[in-house]
């Protein structure tokens, strides 16, 4: 294959990502909106955000194995197309509950595709283009630019164009259409059915993994708190400043995901810089400032700080971002090469329960057993235990 093409090739299917990721956050803001504007109780927005989490599972599951069987180009595409026709029901019924939470399933089911798929297309296309270093780089790139551009695009549509609820669904929309005409000639990378590694031994290494100490008490505990942590920063903390920053709302939320999205990207090379084969320094460091913060978190709550939101958000960026790279950097080590992305999005699927955070939070503080500043110092001191647990067992096990 040419290597023009190649390069040609490996953009599209980035812009897949970016676009998927875009989809998946956008509704972040639009959750301050629901709050603030149309004065829907909390418990309903966080289920909705929920939702989202009941598609991205199967799609994490059923993207990789569809892409091997069907090619990245089948599964890819449509995927994207789903993705765009939940963002124009969301455009279309904003205010209907039943249609926001079937765009937000919609979404999930779409981005768990796509990022699954659309990663490994990536991944194939880079090392076509003589560059197979940069796949994962690109895919982290594309992932992580797609849900922070989502969410400032959509906080600032909120904030400042009429039809807070119908344009950022109507923005997304058109982007998906627009990357789904440029991924037409995008080439097939998938490899020969007897090239892919044989489904039951990967079924025999995941086992493995899964009842290996060392993921038992090392990753496992650590794993919630990749998407516990980004959630808390940027789903649970803005709503409960919204009064500080009143006419404001949508934006600040936008920013704050944005904020905490970037940092987690930019402080993943420390995250490699601190690993060791004999210790679990990367992961109680990641570990360490996640806990530091929820104990920011709690006071901003407690003082109804706007600044201190932002200061939260910005560790628990770093947190998220750290501990999802040591976390994985941990998994490499326990699987042979060629079982590496499958056993990631195993992995992945361990840190997509800290979605269930924010709705775990308002169930709580909806029927008043606390308010948020003590129940976030309370995942505080949780991930304390966690980081007890951890530390014991970090020299042990090893690979």
């Amino acid at each position: 294959m040419p290597a023009s093409r190649a390069v040609r090739g490996w953009l599209p299917a980035a812009a897949a990502v970016f676009a998927a990721g875009w989809g998946a956050n956008q509704f972040t803001p639009l959750a301050v909106v629901y709050r603030t504007q149309e004065h829907w109780p909390p418990v309903p927005v966080a289920a909705m955000f929920t939702t989202y989490l009941l598609g991205l599972l199967p799609g994490l599951l059923l993207g990789g194995p569809a892409a091997d069987r069907f090619g990245r180009c089948l599964t890819v595409r449509p995927a994207l197309a789903l993705s765009a026709a939940a963002s124009a029901l969301l455009a279309a019924a904003p205010v209907s509950p039943s249609a926001v939470y079937v765009s937000r399933l919609a979404t999930g089911f779409a981005a768990g595709v796509v990022l699954t798929a659309g990663t490994k297309w990536l991944r194939e296309l880079s090392a076509w283009a003589g560059r197979p270093d940069a796949g994962d780089r690109r895919a982290t790139y594309a992932t992580g630019g797609g849900f922070a551009a989502g969410a400032v695009t959509a906080g600032a549509f909120a904030e400042w164009l009429p039809h807070p609820m119908v344009l950022p669904g109507l923005a997304h929309c058109l982007l998906a259409l627009l990357v789904l005409g440029a991924t037409r000639r995008v080439p097939e990378t998938a490899p020969a059915p007897g090239a892919a590694p044989v489904p039951s031994r990967i079924v025999d290494l995941h086992r493995a993994v899964v009842g290996n100490r060392r993921f038992l008490w090392v990753v496992l505990p650590a794993s919630p708190a990749v998407f516990g942590a980004a959630t808390v920063a940027y789903v649970v903390l803005p709503p409960l400043v919204a009064n500080r920053v009143p006419g404001y709302a949508p934006l600040f939320s936008g920013l704050v995901t944005a904020l905490t999205l970037t940092v987690g990207i930019v402080v993943q090379p420390l995250a490699v810089w601190l690993d060791h084969a004999h210790s679990a320094r990367a992961t109680l460091t990641a570990m360490v400032t996640v806990i530091g913060g929820l104990t920011v978190g709690a006071i901003a709550a407690h003082r109804n700080s706007a600044g201190l939101v932002m200061a939260a958000a910005a560790l628990l960026g770093a947190g998220y971002g750290l501990t999802l790279a040591a976390g994985l950097m941990e998994i490499e080590r326990l699987m042979p090469p060629k079982a590496h992305p499958s056993t990631a999005v195993l992995y992945q699927g361990a840190t997509y329960s800290g979605f269930l955070t924010p709705l775990v939070l308002a169930l709580t503080a909806g029927a008043g057993t606390a308010p948020y500043p003590a129940l976030l110092a309370g995942m505080a001191a949780v991930g304390l235990l966690c980081l007890a647990v951890t530390a014991g067992y970090s020299r042990r096990s090893l690979p």
